[in-house]
């Protein structure tokens, strides 16, 4: 029993470094954090696996959002994983994948897992809603409200004509 908690200690601790030093914005030690670097994001579909991509990741994250920062809510152990509940923010203060600033800022509620093998960080694995953040941006629109509904009309109107026509055939 004593082993299972040691481990999961150091787990832990790991962990805490990791989001820590992504909140100093020392990118090297939190890449140092992994035995072997890799982020899987879900709610954009993007893997960066290694040094290279990971360095990369910080640097176009952090172009856009040098403030960006995150805040933990709770910690849950798994038997090969540490699991994240905690709250990003940030402001777009540069380029976001073709976009420009918009000098809006964004909070997000997020989950990280943090996959282990044995005491060695191998992967953490975010999920997320991209757009959440792109609505509190201005990039995206709530489809429910007047402007959303308006750009759902112009950019899909087969879809809402057969939505709409779907309707009157079944009155």
């Amino acid at each position: 029993m004593a082993v299972a908690e040691e481990l999961r200690r150091k787990r832990e601790e790991l962990v805490i470094e990791h989001m820590e030093s992504e909140n100093r914005h020392q990118y090297e030690a939190t890449i140092e954090t992994f035995d072997h670097p890799r982020y899987e994001l879900i709610g954009t579909g993007d893997t960066y696996d290694g040094h290279e991509e990971v360095a990369r990741y910080f640097e176009e994250t952090r172009t856009a959002f040098p403030d960006q920062r995150n805040e933990l809510i709770a910690l849950h152990h798994a038997d090969d994983a540490v699991i994240v509940e905690a709250n990003l923010y940030g402001t777009h203060e540069g380029p976001l994948r073709g976009f420009p600033p918009t000098g809006r800022r964004f909070e997000m509620r997020f989950c990280a897992v943090f996959v282990f093998e044995e005491d060695r960080l191998v992967c953490e694995r975010v999920y997320f809603d991209q757009n959440t953040i792109l609505r509190q941006l201005g990039i995206a629109h709530d489809p429910g409200s007047a402007v959303g509904r308006v750009a759902t009309v112009v950019n899909h109107p087969l879809t809402v004509g057969r939505a709409l026509l779907g309707q009157i055939s079944r009155r």
